[in-house]
């Protein structure tokens, strides 16, 4: 939450904090000037090299890709990866109930 200090750099580490653990994060910003908060989505996604998804409200939603190893989002155009799905069959073969 950025409250009426402003953009400090303890709110933007612990933003940087919670990009690392997360990759899309909303904050809140308190305060009515819509282009302050503008302001302030700019400056995030430049000094922390993330990328502005939507400013809904008071809401800022930020994004920034974790290494490939963490990643828990794909982005448009990304190649996907095909995971096997272990299926079970749907009905129990015949007779494994019987002791």
């Amino acid at each position: 939450m950025i409250g009426n200090n402003g953009l400090t750099d303890s709110v933007i580490r612990e933003i940087a904090v919670n990009l690392d653990a997360h990759e899309l994060i909303k904050v809140r910003v308190l305060g009515d000037d819509r282009a302050l908060r503008e302001q302030f989505l700019q400056q995030i996604c430049t000094d922390l090299s993330a990328e502005p998804v939507q400013h809904l409200g008071k809401l800022l939603i930020i994004f920034r890709q974790a290494d490939a190893a963490r990643t828990r989002f794909t982005l448009p155009g990304a190649a996907k990866v095909a995971k096997v799905a272990n299926k079970t069959p749907a009905k129990p073969a015949k007779g494994s109930a019987k002791g």
